[in-house]
Parts: C-alpha cells; sequence; structure tokens
C-alpha cells in the first residue's frame, strides 16, 4: 500500500461517512423501503459484509450496487395501489420515497468508500474468492506484497497456505485503519520483499497497485530478475483505477483458464472493474 495510492482513491470516491452514521442510515432504509424486495435486497448484502467484517470474517460477494432503472415505476404502482392518485396520505409518501431514494443510492454507491475508511479494505475480498485461491495456489509459497491490512494473506492463513505477508506500512501514518492489521504483516516494502524471499515463493501477490505509479513495473521486473518461474497474481483494473499503462504493456497473461475461474468469485460491485491477472 503506498500514500499516493490512498490519495488517488480518496479523491475519486464519494463523501466520506462515517460508520455508525452509515450502518444506522442503512437500517433506516431497509425499514423504509421493506416493501420492496429489489431495495432490501441490495442493503441486507451491504449490511450482512459490514457485519462479517465486523467480526474480523472475509465476506460474501456483493451485487452491483445499483438501484434497478425502473425502481420508481415500481414504487410509485405501489402508491398507487395503496391510495387513490390525489390523496395526501398517498402524496405524502411518495414525496417521502422519492427524497429518499436518490440518498439510498449514493449510499449504496459509497460502499467502498466506507469500506476503505473503516477496514482498511481497499479491493474487496470475499471469502468464496480466497477459497478458490487457495485452490489455485495449492499449497505453494506465496509472497504477498503492498498487503495492506492483510486480507488476502489472513484468508489465505486460514485455509492453511504458507504466505509471506509485506507491506511497507509507510501509509499507516496517514490512516488509522493500519492501526487494525488483521494479520502478521513484515515491515518490508515490495523491492525488498521480492529479493528477500523471491527465490522461496511460487507466487506474488500484488492488488490494487496504484495507478500511474512505476511500482508495479519495478515489481515484475525484480520478479523476473530474482526468480522467472514466479507467477504475479494481480489483482485491479486493467488500463483504469490501478497500475500503471506500461504495467499492462509489460505483462504476459498465463494460465487464463485459470483466472477466468477466479473472476468468476471476483465480481465488481460498484464502477470499479477490477479482475484477477495471472503474469509472468
Amino acid at each position: 500500500m503506498n500514500p499516493k495510492q490512498l490519495k488517488r482513491i480518496k479523491k475519486n470516491l464519494k463523501q466520506k461517512n462515517n460508520k455508525p452514521n452509515y450502518i444506522q442510515r442503512m437500517n433506516s432504509y431497509r425499514e423504509l423501503f421493506s416493501e420492496f424486495p429489489q431495495i432490501i435486497f441490495l442493503v441486507n448484502h451491504v449490511l450482512e459484509s459490514d457485519r462479517l467484517l465486523s467480526r474480523g470474517l472475509l465476506p460474501q460477494p456483493l451485487p452491483l450496487l445499483e438501484l434497478p432503472e425502473n425502481i420508481q415505476d415500481t414504487i410509485f404502482e405501489s402508491v398507487t395501489q395503496q391510495y387513490p392518485i390525489g390523496d395526501p396520505q398517498g402524496d405524502q409518501l411518495w414525496d417521502k420515497y422519492s427524497r429518499e431514494l436518490p440518498k439510498l443510492d449514493q449510499l449504496l454507491r459509497s460502499y467502498r468508500d466506507y469500506l476503505e475508511e473503516h477496514y482498511g479494505m481497499w479491493c474487496y475480498i470475499s471469502a468464496p474468492f480466497v477459497d478458490k485461491l487457495a485452490n489455485y495456489i495449492d499449497g505453494k509459497p506465496v509472497l504477498e506484497v503492498m498487503a495492506g491490512n492483510g486480507y488476502i494473506s489472513k484468508g489465505l492463513r486460514d485455509k492453511g497456505q504458507t504466505v509471506i505477508a509485506t507491506d511497507s506500512l509507510d501509509w499507516t501514518k496517514e490512516n488509522e485503519t493500519g492501526r487494525n492489521l488483521v494479520t502478521e504483516i513484515e515491515r518490508l516494502d515490495a523491492i525488498k520483499a521480492i529479493k528477500k524471499y523471491g527465490n522461496q515463493v511460487a507466487f506474488v501477490i500484488m492488488s490494487w497497485s496504484p495507478d500511474g505509479l512505476s511500482i508495479d513495473q519495478d515489481i515484475l521486473k525484480n520478479i523476473r530478475d530474482t526468480n522467472p518461474g514466479i507467477k504475479l497474481i494481480c489483482i485491479g483494473e486493467r488500463n483504469g483505477a490501478t497500475n500503471s499503462a506500461e504495467f499492462w504493456q509489460m505483462a504476459q497473461y498465463v494460465d487464463e483458464n485459470e483466472a477466468e475461474t477466479l473472476n468468476k468469485y471476483h465480481q465488481p460491485f460498484d464502477l470499479i472493474q477490477d479482475q484477477v491477472y495471472i503474469i509472468k
């Protein structure tokens, strides 16, 4: 994790929400829109995800956190079935729904912002994804660089995998979530970690490398110099919100069928279309 990465993500995501406010508001919207299963489906996924993370567990995958395009029509039809058109009670209820619906939409879209602020989870890591990742790794030793709070490493360790988790931890000076590492992480920057452990591992994991910075290129070059047999498991948005353009040009993609399988369990839930790539 890198301080510039924090600034980049904070610049592009929506206004921060504090934890009690965010979850309380979600609960209030679950009550307000209790008659609409399309909305409850999304809200319940968010609340369950938060519940698991708050207990130190990896969450389940999320659906796309966007309200259906026809949700206003659905709500209007429901109101008119309960009240005749022009009825003051019906008008009042419709006005309340109409006023709160955009706020709920914004809240759903800002869930990644909430995750980053309260859990230090930049890349959304679910339990089923880690399970499939562990199957792919199959007991071979792994080095994670720029591990952040360590969600991937913890998940793999819980599956019995041998993982060396490393991070410079410089970013923790700027972000208080760094005080809540979820697993043991060795304080090493990515290049030093590769030089120290590159000959001992079969895989390197790198998730959400900051866009526009050359650190990902340096990581790939050092992997190739240190141990060309290593496979780099990269999680990011190709030519998008993560990594440098030059890195994607340098990448040689391997095990594409395996990557496709992993991506069935790592689905985007917002506008950032990050995926898993296996690179040499």
